[in-house]
């Protein structure tokens, strides 16, 4: 599944477009972390709302993919099904819990409250990383185990 589509087929494309969706989310994520380390205000700016555009088209993909197509069943076993169990509900919780920190940290630069938005900031983006590299994990187990 990791290289073989079928554009015929969305099962066959659609969990790897939506894989690369938030992969473009943590990259705008990493490249505005550094931005603002480099004093560059406006690039951050610009790096982080694309960022959130990006994990919103993800989250779209993700529910309309999960409504029309259901799930796939993980069909490793043994420590590696433990694993990736593990790593999922970890993933699930970071990823819920990530959504409202996202937009209040938004919000708070787009109204000017930098103080309030650095200090929500520190935690939002070790979350939205975490939610980002742990979703490519599930991915990437769930799709080479196959």
């Amino acid at each position: 599944m990791l290289g073989t589509w079928d554009l015929a087929t969305p099962e066959s494309w659609l969990p790897v477009a939506n894989t690369a969706l938030i992969l473009i989310s943590g990259a705008f994520l990493a490249i505005g972390y550094a931005l603002i380390r480099a004093r560059k205000v406006q690039w951050h700016r610009r790096s982080m709302i694309t960022a959130a555009i990006f994990a919103a088209l993800f989250l779209i993909v993700y529910v309309a993919r999960w409504v029309l197509l259901g799930t796939k069943p993980f069909a490793g076993e043994g420590a590696i099904r433990t694993f990736y169990f593990v790593l999922l509900v970890s993933h699930i919780i970071v990823a819920t819990l990530v959504a409202p920190f996202v937009f209040v940290t938004l919000r708070r630069a787009l109204r000017g409250n930098f103080t309030a938005h650095r200090r929500i900031a520190r935690v939002t983006l070790p979350l939205w990383a975490y939610a980002v590299v742990t979703g490519w994990l599930v991915y990437w187990l769930l799709y080479s185990t196959t």
